[in-house]
């Protein structure tokens, strides 16, 4: 049910399913980052024979565990949230929405909300760009939109993005893992880089202290992490030029 005010009218309400299944109504004029801590995706993920879409979980190095995603499409959002410094926290299918709009009471259930290192909330629902032209699923996506912003709460609908940036980071996000690169190593190639340096002269310098299968990794995993930084709008080679961040 809604959040009721002090006269008993029903307003805008989240509502948060807890790791022990138990659920909890929020008036959405309340509603903090804080309710979403301990709570787990308001769906319940399960695969079946003929699905039209590709769900899975995915191990994000910004929350430490895995964060669900439903479609392809999904999971290029969350790895473009995973990738950016500033998102210090992700959560898939975070709560059910209810609103009252136009006379009945609407539901639904945000893709993504992100919390931003400054404190900030970002809700993030994931559409194909052909099906924003339906102008149902164009209200459906609507009224959302307006309630999280007059919350102070910023709002997307994500349909893609320059394909290049994208094979960039998806091939960036193999090296995300602490456990898989050498750490020592990346902090002596973070020491090794010098500032508007082609990558391959940096992997060149460091190939005398290292081997050369575990330089290229090392430089990957700064360029992940951010502490690195190249022009992703362009294929990622041994010509990219790496600028320091951090």
């Amino acid at each position: 049910m809604m959040a009721r005010d002090d006269n008993g009218r029903s307003g805008p309400s989240a509502r948060i399913r807890g790791a022990d299944e138990s659920e909890r109504v929020v008036d959405f004029g309340v509603l903090r980052r804080r309710h979403f801590e301990e709570s787990v995706p308001w769906r319940r993920f399960r695969s079946h024979k003929g699905q039209k879409h590709l769900s899975g979980s995915y191990w994000s190095a910004t929350t430490g565990d895995f964060v669900v995603y439903e479609s392809r499409l999904e999971l290029a959002r969350l790895l473009l949230a995973d990738f950016d410094p500033t998102v210090v926290m992700i959560y898939a299918q975070p709560c059910l929405v209810e609103a009252p709009v136009e006379g009945r009471v609407r539901r639904h259930v945000p893709d993504f909300l992100l919390v931003s290192r400054d404190g900030g909330v970002e809700v993030v629902n994931v559409k194909p760009a052909g099906r924003l032209e339906d102008p149902k699923v164009a209200r459906a996506l609507a009224w959302p939109g307006e309630l999280v912003r007059s919350h102070g709460w910023r709002y997307e609908v994500w349909s893609g993005t320059d394909p290049v940036v994208m094979a960039n980071v998806r091939f960036l996000a193999a090296y995300r893992r602490p456990w898989v690169v050498d750490q020592e190593l990346v902090a002596r190639a973070w020491e090794a880089v010098h500032d508007r340096e082609e990558l391959s002269v940096t992997e060149h310098r460091l190939a005398s202290t290292a081997a050369v299968e575990q330089v290229r990794p090392a430089l990957l995993s700064l360029l992940w992490s951010g502490r690195l930084f190249t022009d992703l709008s362009q294929p990622l080679s041994g010509a990219s030029m790496l600028r320091r961040v951090a």
